[in-house]
């Protein structure tokens, strides 16, 4: 379990949720953070290579964790779609493949946004 003390930052996805009903693709994206290292801003291009796993570490050193929502839930398929640029199920053959071939650390996914916040919430940034 002390590799969890390593993890500097959740990078995750969830999708505002208007008060009307909303197609996936209609639904904005919101990326939120937990830990030290993270840049205060990021352009399109970085997002999507760190969401990709190109990139394993922020400038500081600290390892980037990537937590998002299942594939089997709209928001999972919009985030899919927006930052993958892929389907749901491209999206899962992607990491598997990564995970496979050693290249990166498989992201946490979740069935629910609240889920998602309790384990950023729980993710602590490096020990001291």
């Amino acid at each position: 379990m002390a590799w969890v003390y390593r993890f500097t930052f959740c990078l995750l996805l969830i999708i505002v949720h208007g008060r009307a009903p909303a197609r996936a693709q209609d639904l904005n994206l919101v990326v939120i953070g937990n830990g030290k290292g993270v840049p205060p801003e990021m352009k399109l291009a970085q997002l999507r290579s760190t969401m990709k796993g190109e990139k394993l570490r922020w400038p500081d050193g600290s390892k980037v964790v990537i937590a998002l929502l299942k594939t089997t839930t709209p928001i999972g398929q919009n985030t899919s779609r927006k930052i993958y640029n892929m389907s749901a199920n491209e999206l899962n053959k992607y990491w598997l493949a990564l995970v496979f071939q050693g290249k990166a650390d498989a992201p946490n996914f979740f069935n629910s946004e609240a889920e998602l916040t309790e384990f950023v919430a729980q993710t602590p940034g490096p020990s001291a």
